[in-house]
């Protein structure tokens, strides 16, 4: 199966933003209903946006702030590839540093987010058009942590 194919799949009712302020008033107007968690689409730009203070990182702070506290996060990043389509099962996925000619500050960021064998394993079980293994040494790249 083709990516684009395994995330439409997936993502099947993802909404189209065109800028941060759209997704920032999607998000007020998820506020006032009785809803699922948000499913979001967002593009991480620079890496720079992983350590410095703009109009991007502070939209995604806010969305953060707005949005209830999850108990997971699924992230589909285009920076991993693999033969096949995996997914991330290990407790303690470490943080990659897969880009050059940054300033240093951005290779010390480090992201700890905790990993959840589990889930990745009953996720990949959920996913009937492709076959989906599981990953136990990628961890989580700057398509991931710098938006996270």
């Amino acid at each position: 199966m083709k990516r684009n194919e395994f995330l439409k799949s997936v993502l099947g009712g993802t909404i189209a933003m065109d800028s941060l302020k759209d997704l920032y008033k999607w998000n007020e107007q998820l506020a006032t209903k009785d809803s699922l968690m948000p499913l979001l689409f967002i593009g991480h730009g620079s890496p720079m946006n992983g350590i410095e203070e703009n109009e991007f990182s502070g939209g995604w702070k806010r969305l953060g702030k707005d949005i209830p506290v999850p108990t997971a996060v699924l992230v589909v990043s285009a920076h991993w590839y693999t033969r096949g389509t995996k997914i991330t099962a290990m407790n303690a996925p470490r943080t990659i540093h897969d880009f050059g000619g940054f300033p240093r500050a951005l290779f010390e960021v480090q992201y700890p987010a905790p990993g959840s064998p589990a889930l990745a394993n009953e996720t990949a079980s959920l996913v009937k058009k492709a076959q989906v293994g599981l990953d136990h040494e990628w961890g989580l790249d700057h398509g991931t942590w710098t938006v996270v």
